[in-house]
């Protein structure tokens, strides 16, 4: 799942690992995750876009090469705990608050500017950026996983499967779902940009300044 800015005018800006960049993880999945740039082939380029098969980082992108033939949805903000948890898959809301559009708006036109940094698909993807536009909320420690719900999802049901204590204390395989999703769920919420204590509120400036 792709996230990104509408900012007006069938254009969103969002954060994206180009074709044939890598992404940095170390792991096995930099064989299995693919560029989430917009998917027009280079030899028939968008018209109101160009060929932007190739690019990264922060790019603004026409809403049909965005999405690239798939659905769109609406990332929530503020959902109470219940909605969130009712939610099993992540990535598609936070307990955190938007801020007015206007500072959403100044903060994605800023990075279409000056970039976010490096692509990386735990600490720093599309959905991170996404939110950080929103709400200004970045992590402060350099040990935890970034802001994306996505990434602290496949952490959350890795964990759940094999760091439980109490897989061992049920026999059944009904029993061990239910002590894994419970755990899944935990991990999710605490895990969440709205209820961590590790996270603070950075003016863009200060981010570009502070990376440079």
């Amino acid at each position: 799942m792709k996230l990104g800015i509408y900012v007006g005018d069938e254009t969103v800006i969002h954060f994206t690992r180009g074709g044939g960049q890598e992404i940095g993880t170390g792991t096995v999945l930099d064989r299995f995750v693919f560029s989430s740039s917009p998917a027009h082939p280079s030899d028939n380029p968008c018209p109101k876009c160009g060929d932007q098969s190739r690019l990264d980082g922060v790019i603004s992108s026409c809403i049909d090469c965005f999405l690239s033939g798939g659905e769109l949805y609406l990332f929530e903000y503020d959902v109470s705990a219940a909605l969130f948890l009712a939610k099993p898959r992540g990535g598609t809301c936070t307990l955190a608050k938007s801020d007015p559009p206007e500072d959403v708006l100044h903060r994605a036109s800023f990075l279409l500017q000056n970039g976010f940094g490096g692509y990386n698909i735990f600490k720093n993807n599309c959905e991170d950026f996404a939110i950080y536009c929103k709400t200004g909320l970045l992590v402060i420690t350099n040990i935890s996983v970034g802001r994306s719900g996505q990434a602290a999802s496949f952490l959350a049901a890795t964990s759940a499967v094999v760091s439980s204590p109490l897989r061992f204390l049920t026999a059944s395989f009904s029993g061990l779902a239910v002590v894994g999703y419970g755990m899944y769920c935990a991990s999710r919420l605490v895990s969440d940009i709205g209820v961590r204590r590790d996270v603070s509120k950075i003016p863009v400036e200060r981010l570009i300044a502070s990376s440079s």
